[in-house]
């Protein structure tokens, strides 16, 4: 009995530790946001001595971090919903028939995880369907470039969905769209949400695919902007602390409200099985 409180207590403060660990970066980030100029030239832990939140009205004003934040929210919005209902899609229809090809397909896609992209061939080809530098291909490739994980998320869950329900389906009348819209899609919301997520994390975190094909400032993303506003206030370090929090900020926000959604899904899953 000893002997797993002891465990327990390790396994504790090892996870303790972790966290204290991955959290560091962040919170050096928030603290030297809220310093002046001065006190913020060392980067340190030391505490602000007195709070300046105008740090934030200046990263907005000069930074253009408004019109950057649109952007954002506009590609990584449209890009994960256009991914997720793909991928939601792809999964169940190699989940449910796994014929030959339909394996070949699926590992064929998800060698996408793995394989790095070929910057010289994608420019090829940007540049003879003309999206280069506009928002539409940006959000195509930010969309594509995140099914190949998102279908190997969705695939395994939809295994454990009953094949039983889309016989009751079909002799209801459903069709395929139907059928996968009405019965299966809502079962995998737990998964769904979860690829979401992390698509949405991704996509907003990209820094080369808009360094490589946006040439416009106007049509920048946050990554870019946060990039761009340090070569211009590298040496104030309060507002590029600043800029970087803004720009966490909706993904740190978007994982906590999704985490508890994906808690109570799979709650509520194990407890309905």
């Amino acid at each position: 009995m000893k002997l797993n409180m002891v465990k327990n207590g390790l396994k504790n403060m090892a996870a303790w530790i972790v966290s204290m660990i991955t959290l560091a970066p962040l919170l050096l980030i928030v603290i030297n946001s809220l310093k002046d100029k001065t006190q913020a030239s060392s980067m340190g832990f030391d505490l602000p001595k007195q709070l300046h939140f105008e740090n934030f009205l200046v990263v907005i004003e000069k930074g253009k971090l408004l019109r950057s934040l649109l952007n954002s929210l506009l590609y990584t919005g449209v890009s994960t919903i256009l991914c997720v209902l793909l991928a939601a899609m792809a999964a169940y229809i190699y989940a449910r028939n796994r014929s030959r090809w339909n394996r070949f397909f699926y590992y064929f896609l998800i060698l996408g995880i793995a394989i790095p992209i070929n910057y010289f061939t994608l420019t090829k080809v940007m540049q003879m369907t003309h999206l280069m530098n506009t928002q539409i291909g940006i959000i195509i490739l930010y969309a594509v470039v995140q099914i190949p994980f998102s279908v190997f998320i969705l695939y395994g869950f939809v295994g454990t969905v009953p094949k039983e329900l889309d016989e009751s389906g079909i002799i209801d009348g459903c069709g395929p769209l139907k059928l996968f819209f009405s019965i299966i899609f809502p079962l995998l919301m737990p998964a769904v949400v979860t690829t979401f997520i992390l698509a949405f994390i991704n996509s907003w975190n990209e820094f080369l695919l808009p360094l490589y094909f946006l040439n416009n400032a106007k049509q920048w993303p946050m990554t870019l902007s946060v990039y761009n506003f340090f070569g211009q206030y590298q040496m104030d370090w309060n507002l590029v602390s600043a800029d970087i929090v803004l720009t966490c900020l909706p993904a740190i926000i978007l994982y906590l409200l999704g985490q508890r959604y994906i808690i109570s899904g799979m709650t509520s899953g194990s407890v309905k099985g």
